[in-house]
This record gives structure tokens, sequence and C-alpha cells, in this order.
């Protein structure tokens, strides 16, 4: 491991501690974290076929101007946290031609637990509408060919649940793709029980000295809504109004660089308005309650990613699966071809 790495990012999966794990590191004095945690850039952005110095001035201007204020030689590493990246392996070959010594951290959690709690952010953020996890489980062939999709919805590959969970071949996707020398995996298990001990290994790894102690508190809990049609009204607004009605990471992400960030008067009493809005119908999520049958069928098509993922890793998973792992199930490679590239918003 070399001593000072200039790239970082927690790259998923999603709903598995990636949020504090991206505190720890906006926390640091010597990291310039990005000013929204999740850019996706490197995602939405085929970059792969762009060289030399177009590559870094498109970067330049693009990202390193649009998300990173903060960067300076004291804060010589910058950071962020989009989850896409895991899903999207191909497109790392940009940012290590960019920083060679780039590093990656990638969180993970039983996908018994990771999907229904997905569930509930797609709600949240007006990507799903299907109240009922079961429901939404049994949609994900009809969705795949285009059916009962949510108009609001920014990318349909994101309600095919069982893919996101199939992190056995995701995180082995990921791994070839940049090396699994470049990765720090942390298990959802080990940031709850033992978060000190997650960020002391994390600062190891990148090459980081201990300044002090973040706040070790979760972050990102479950969040439901009061009215679903304005929850996703405000979420996800027509295109039309979006300028105005947009959330500010939407706002980040289409700004005018050239412009500033400030915006009219009468446009900050809009935001206000709106986010006020958005607190107002926030209410506690919902319990998670799977079925027996539900819960068989989800363990019958995971299983063998937990298994997988265990063996690419080094840990027993078993506790997963309710017991100790077995060797992989001969299957057909479902791996995602680069085409098929989920972008997670």
């Amino acid at each position: 491991m070399q001593d000072h790495v200039h790239f970082a990012c927690v790259v998923g999966a999603p709903r598995c501690g990636t949020t504090s794990l991206s505190r720890f590191l906006e926390a640091h004095p010597q990291v310039a974290f990005s000013s929204v945690k999740e850019p996706h850039f490197f995602a939405q952005h085929d970059l792969t076929r762009t060289k030399g110095h177009e590559l870094r001035r498109f970067v330049g201007a693009e990202y390193l101007g649009r998300y990173f204020p903060t960067r300076s030689p004291a804060r010589p590493l910058i950071a962020e946290g989009s989850v896409s990246y895991l899903y999207a392996p191909q497109r790392m070959e940009t940012i290590l031609r960019l920083w060679h010594d780039a590093r990656f951290v990638i969180a993970l959690r039983d996908p018994m637990e990771m999907l229904p709690s997905l569930h509930q952010r797609l709600l949240f953020n007006g990507d799903e509408t299907v109240t009922d996890f079961g429901q939404a489980w049994s949609l994900m062939r009809e969705r795949a060919q285009g059916r009962s999709v949510p108009r609001t919805c920014v990318d349909s590959r994101m309600l095919q649940y069982e893919e996101l969970g199939r992190l056995g071949t995701h995180v082995g996707n990921f791994f070839r793709a940049v090396g699994k020398e470049r990765c720090f995996v942390v298990l959802l298990d080990d940031l709850s029980a033992d978060p000190e001990g997650v960020y002391r290994g994390l600062l190891a790894f990148l090459g980081l000295p201990l300044r002090g102690y973040p706040d070790f508190a979760p972050h990102r809990q479950s969040q439901g809504y009061r009215i679903g049609s304005l929850q996703r009204f405000l979420k996800r607004p027509p295109v039309a109004t979006r300028a105005v009605l947009a959330g500010e990471k939407y706002r980040m992400r289409v700004r005018d660089l050239d412009r500033g960030n400030s915006g009219s008067a009468a446009l900050k009493a809009v935001f206000a308005a709106r986010k006020k809005l958005v607190n107002w119908n926030t209410a506690p999520a919902p319990p998670v309650r799977l079925s027996d049958t539900l819960r068989r069928d989800m363990r019958e098509r995971l299983s063998d990613e937990v298994i997988k993922l265990s063996g690419l890793i080094g840990r027993d998973l078993g506790h997963w699966l309710g017991g100790p792992v077995e060797k992989p199930h001969p299957r057909p490679d479902q791996a995602l071809q680069p085409h098929q590239e989920l972008e997670l918003t």
C-alpha cells in the first residue's frame, strides 16, 4: 500500500453503511469530500475513450470544479461516495488513468436486509411506488420488460432487486476491474459492532493519520412519508419544473458553473419552501415484514451469491443464510455486460 492516496471512493453497495463511511472521510482534515455525496459522475459519463488533455479538461471542469470546492494542498485526498460505481466496474478504468493510486471502499450487508431497506429508500426518493416489498419483488420480471415501471423512476434497473443483491457477482467483477488490493471491504455487521475499529482500518488503508474521531452514530436511517404523491412530486418533479422544484443535489449536478450557485431571492424562497414541505412530509418508515414464502424465494435466489462473496472476501457469511457456507452450486454466469451498467441516483 502506498503512503499517499489522492483519490478514494465509497462505491457501494447501497444501504450498507456508505453514508457513515463517507462522513468518516468527510470529517478528516486531509480529505476534500465531494459537495454532493453521490455525484455518480463516472457511472453517468462514459469517458473510457476520452484521452489525454481532453479527459483532464473535462474532469477538471465538470467533476473537480463542480463537486470539490474545498480541494487544496492541505486536503490532498479527494473522495466521494457514489454507490452506482459497484455496478459499473468497467467505468473505473477512467479513474485509474486519472489517479494511479486510487482506492475503493466497498460496503456490504446481508442482502436479505439490504434489499427491503433499499426498497424503502426508493419509495422515499420517488423511484418506487409499490409500497409492499413482496409485491415489488414479484414485479421484477414484468418491469424488466418495461411494464409497471413508475413514471417517476429515473432508471428502471434500480427496481431489479435481485440483480442489485447479487453481491458476489458484482464484487467479483469489481475486483477484476480495479484489483482486489485497491479495495477495502467493510461489512455492516462490523461497522455496527466496532465503528472505531473500522475507522482506524480505513485510515490505515488510505494512508491517512489519525486526527481525532468523527461522529460514530448511524446515519441515513430508513425514512417514510405521509403523502406518496406529494413525495414523488417533490423528489422527482416534472422535467419542466426541475430547475425550481428539484433538490440541492440535482441543482448541483446541472447548474451553470460560470454563473455561480447563488440564485435569485425568489428561487431561494422556493427552495426553502420546498425543503419545509419535504420535512413536513417525512415520517418514520413503516416496519418491514417479509413473509416466509418471500424469505425462502430470496434465499434460494441469492444464497449462491452469498457463498461466492464469502470466498471472495475470506469471511464466513453463513450467518446471513442461517448456517455455515457451502460451495456454490454451478449456475450460468449472469455478470452484467457493459451496456447493462446500473446508474443509481
